[in-house]
């Protein structure tokens, strides 16, 4: 599909594929220890930023639960090509797109293209986002501002808004947002921003009396330090360096995929307006 967006900003692909292989230790973004039940089993789901990292982990989770699996990211690369066939080794329908998420233009041809074919969609995890790192203030420019932005709260609203009307009765829509919501990041200011408008906006969705009246549940959940290809290639953390929580350790994208299967099924269908926070032991008391 065309891409729409245009700006001053670089569109970055943070790892080069060689880079990715030589990441230490191999982000995991599956485990021999999970246990899938066919919680989902005939759902039809959109998971963005699903090449790699978080993404990729929920939807191969979701698959294993039975669930045809929408994957969109920003460059149709060797990483989005192996997340679809790993998908569709695990018996299901993968349908992959590739573009700017914080296009509005991409956002509608991609849900319709995805609603034309599989009909209602049952899913929506909003997951794509980027993270400049920045120690001052005063190197936040214009074109980062609107580029962060756009990749990570004006795509939510838009995925979310032009799903709604192709969503099930019933049906959820997810939202990644962060620990630094909470507690605030200094070398990450404008992401951190971005990702408490993301729970704003998850509570403020989850009240809204059209969304109330289809039984639609809206819900976030708020990773801590999580081992991704986007660590080492945005803020130069090595995995040792990538912790800082009660557990000790990085967390893995695996870790994170069961919270999103678990907001996805009727398991949580008495929960909306709600983070769940997988963050290695950090308190936030929100």
């Amino acid at each position: 599909m065309e891409n729409h967006f245009d700006t001053q900003a670089p569109k970055k692909d943070y790892l080069t594929n060689d880079d990715r292989q030589n990441i230490n230790p191999v982000p995991q973004v599956e485990s021999d220890s999970y246990k899938a039940a066919g919680k989902m089993k005939g759902f039809n789901t959109i998971v963005t930023g699903a090449d790699s990292g978080i993404g990729r982990a929920v939807a191969i989770a979701f698959a294993k639960e039975g669930a045809n699996v929408a994957v969109v990211d920003l460059t149709d690369n060797d990483d989005l090509k192996s997340a679809k066939k790993r998908i569709e080794e695990l018996g299901v329908e993968c349908l992959s797109f590739a573009g700017d998420v914080g296009d509005e233009a991409f956002v509608k041809e991609t849900i319709s293209a995805i609603s034309s074919e599989w009909g209602n969609i049952h899913t929506m995890v909003n997951n794509a986002a980027e993270q400049h790192a920045q120690e001052s203030i005063l190197n936040i420019d214009a074109a980062q501002l609107d580029r962060t932005f756009r990749s990570n709260i004006y795509s939510t609203i838009y995925w979310s808004r032009e799903v709604f009307p192709h969503l099930v009765e019933g049906g959820t829509i997810i939202n990644s947002s962060s620990v630094t919501a909470y507690k605030g990041s200094p070398g990450l200011m404008d992401y951190a921003s971005t990702k408490g408008a993301i729970i704003s906006f998850t509570r403020s969705l989850s009240q809204n009396e059209e969304i109330l009246e289809k039984k639609v549940r809206v819900n976030a959940v708020a990773p801590g330090p999580i081992w991704t290809p986007l660590i080492p290639a945005t803020i130069g953390s090595s995995y040792e360096e990538h912790g800082g929580v009660p557990l000790d350790r990085p967390g893995q994208p695996f870790e994170l995929a069961p919270a999103y299967v678990y907001l996805a099924s009727s398991d949580s269908s008495y929960v909306t307006g709600q983070t769940i926070h997988v963050n290695g032991g950090t308190v936030v008391n929100g």
